[in-house]
């Protein structure tokens, strides 16, 4: 599985989760509807309120691929970037790591996510 394939796999999978805990009172539970965005701001941050380490995976690839239990390396972000089409210097890694951030959470949105402008921009 690509390294983009396994972030999207982290996220929307955890949409059942999220679904759980959003559920009615009395026990019933809610399916998410096939098409339903997923919120991804609100998965991430349950998962980082569960995490004994401070992330700043809101501007941070790194952070955010820690966050989700993934090689956060620089060799995995350039095998990522070259996924995304990144056509800057992968040598300037701070771009890069800017680049990626931005373009997870784009390629995240198209996917079906719900993801804030802030995020994306």
């Amino acid at each position: 599985m690509s390294i983009f394939g396994s972030i999207m796999s982290k996220v929307f999978g955890s949409r059942e989760a999220v679904a759980a805990s959003a559920s009615p009172a009395g026990g019933a539970s809610r399916a998410p509807v096939a098409g339903e965005p997923v919120d991804v701001e609100a998965v991430l941050t349950e998962a980082a309120s569960k995490n004994s380490q401070q992330l700043n995976w809101r501007t941070s690839i790194v952070d955010l691929m820690k966050l989700l239990g993934l090689d956060s390396s620089l060799n995995a972000r350039k095998e990522l970037a070259q996924e995304l089409h990144y056509t800057g210097d992968m040598n300037d890694s701070a771009s890069m790591n800017i680049w990626l951030h931005k373009q997870v959470m784009v390629k995240l949105a198209e996917n079906g996510g719900k993801v804030p402008d802030e995020l994306k921009s």
